[in-house]
């Protein structure tokens, strides 16, 4: 029980703040005219998560991340992308804005749902960390069947906690009928992205050998 518990509240504390994951699956429950149709958002970012959990538990992970090269390159993929993602967001509209009936057109088909949850899961080098440095070690302190109802409370956050996020996006559309609040919740959240490219850019410049 206290594995469980420890794996709850630990998972909690890490996904409950505001990050680009969380920004994804809200904006695609808000945008979907029904709100089974950000299913794929959420099943892929649960996933993701999911993988990422157990590789940090049981230690894989961990040896990835040795590798300089690998991480360098990933920090640069994942500045790439949430620059892109900041930029889509910013150019959004609700379609209740301009003046049409329809969902938000930023509504992403399942397979590009799929895509960018799967980007902004795997190439966000500080999830990676936190997921490897805070779960990882923290499960060191179990072993056997209590590692794996650590790992599994874990998991289990992920999955309802990205099926809420989802599910409060789509009352927000449904009481938001002119589109002003999502295309203000679509502003903030390309200047949160924004601002988290620029602190890994500035992370990465700060690793690289001054001459």
């Amino acid at each position: 029980m206290e594995a469980i518990l420890h794996g709850f509240v630990l998972a909690l504390g890490l996904i409950l703040p505001l990050g680009v994951q969380n920004v994804f699956v809200f904006t695609q429950g808000a945008a979907q005219p029904r709100l089974p149709g950000a299913l794929p958002a959420v099943v892929a970012a649960s996933l993701c998560d999911t993988l990422l959990i157990l590789l940090a538990v049981f230690g894989v992970s961990a040896v990835v991340l040795e590798f300089e090269g690998l991480r360098l390159a990933l920090m640069l993929a994942g500045i790439a992308f949430l620059a892109y993602m900041g930029f889509s967001l910013w150019r959004s509209r609700p379609a209740e804005a301009q003046g049409g009936s329809a969902a938000p057109t930023r509504a992403l088909p399942p397979a590009k749902q799929i895509l960018f949850a799967a980007s902004v899961s795997l190439l966000n080098p500080h999830a990676l960390l936190d997921t490897i440095g805070v779960i990882g070690t923290s499960a060191l302190a179990y072993a056997g069947a209590d590692q794996v109802r650590f790992a599994a409370a874990c998991v289990a956050v992920s999955w309802i906690w990205f099926a809420g996020l989802a599910g409060a996006g789509s009352v927000l559309r449904r009481f938001d009928g002119g589109g002003r609040l999502m295309l203000r919740f679509n502003r903030g959240s390309a200047l949160f992205i924004w601002g988290t490219a620029l602190v890994l850019a500035w992370n990465l410049l700060q690793e690289l050998p001054r001459g």
